[in-house]
């Protein structure tokens, strides 16, 4: 079984290719940005077949496709920006991937959606990935769709963007909209490890699944833990969303690596919790939880790489 990866670069793109190569998987890994991809997968670079690819880029994709047997489609866009919609990316990317999988003969496609996801939803990112998973199951492919609530790990734009705020906000740390929201936070190894599991189960056809860890959190406990795994303290200050959407805007509008936009902003109203946890009781898994050794590398992270990454946007390996 050959499986492409689109979005092979990206955070659980590449934690999904080295997975699948230690499985001995042949692997393409798909990529927008090759230099990206031949970073992140330097160390498995001889072991997989690195190709260049963009799903608004309809000849790129009939040949990424071209004598695979699966497809895991991983593309997704958190932020938009460079004319980059959700829209674009999210939904219609989508259908450029299905399609291209569908003319050449691909059968098996496995979707990585995301919890809350519906195609009429108020939300412009949960609305783009509802209707790409809407595409997917309409598509008459073997399709499997994953639906998984927040995911941390050592690369992850989410986590990592507010541990990068912490260090660089010495004493105080905003809680916004009093740090109430709720989240199921699933470790990147446990999303990937389903991926590997569906691709193996033909049980999973048809299915969407959500996936989930073993505790629901506020952003407040979340937040707390990730002082408590970088060794530091803050003292937490009441912070209304809507008085912080003039300084996200700004952020969005002037940061190339801005770590949260308006349209996350408004993620935090819904809450991000799963009712049926696949993991466990579609997979027998037992998921990481968000605290002490799975998130010990954000005490890795530094003032220096925090304005890095929010002033030039550059790749964290």
């Amino acid at each position: 079984m050959t499986v492409l990866v689109t979005g092979a670069a990206g955070f659980v793109g590449n934690n999904l290719v080295r997975r699948l190569v230690e499985q001995g998987k042949p692997v393409r890994a798909m990529a927008r940005h090759l230099e990206k991809a031949n970073q992140r997968l330097a160390d498995i670079k001889g072991k997989v077949e690195i190709i260049q690819g963009d799903v608004t880029d309809p000849d790129s994709l009939e040949r990424a496709v071209s004598g695979v047997t699966a497809v895991v489609h991983l593309v997704a866009l958190a932020i938009e920006k460079g004319g980059r919609t959700y829209d674009g990316i999210n939904h219609q990317g989508t259908v450029n991937v299905v399609d291209a999988a569908k003319a050449a003969g691909v059968n098996r496609f496995v979707y990585m959606s995301q919890n809350n996801a519906a195609p009429e939803h108020e939300s412009a990112f949960l609305r783009s990935k509802g209707r790409a998973q809407q595409y997917v199951t309409e598509s008459g492919l073997q399709w499997t769709a994953l639906r998984p609530s927040v995911i941390f790990g050592q690369q992850d734009e989410f986590v990592n963007s507010i541990a990068r705020l912490v260090r660089l906000t010495p004493v105080i740390f905003p809680n916004i909209g009093g740090g109430k929201a709720l989240f199921q936070p699933i470790s990147v190894h446990d999303v990937v490890e389903a991926v590997v599991r569906s691709l193996d189960d033909d049980g999973t056809i048809g299915k969407a699944l959500a996936l989930g860890g073993p505790e629901i959190l506020t952003l407040e406990t979340m937040e707390k833990r990730i002082f408590r795994a970088m060794g530091t303290k803050r003292w937490l200050f009441p912070a209304p969303a809507g008085l912080l959407k003039p300084i996200v805007f700004l952020m969005e509008k002037t940061l190339p690596g801005a770590p949260v936009n308006l349209s996350l902003l408004e993620l935090l109203k819904v809450p991000n919790v799963v009712d049926d946890n696949a993991l466990m009781t579609y997979f027998n898994l037992d998921p990481r939880p968000f605290i002490g050794e799975h998130i010990a590398y954000l005490k890795n992270i530094t003032a220096g790489e925090a304005l890095r990454k929010i002033f030039t946007g550059a790749t964290v390996k």
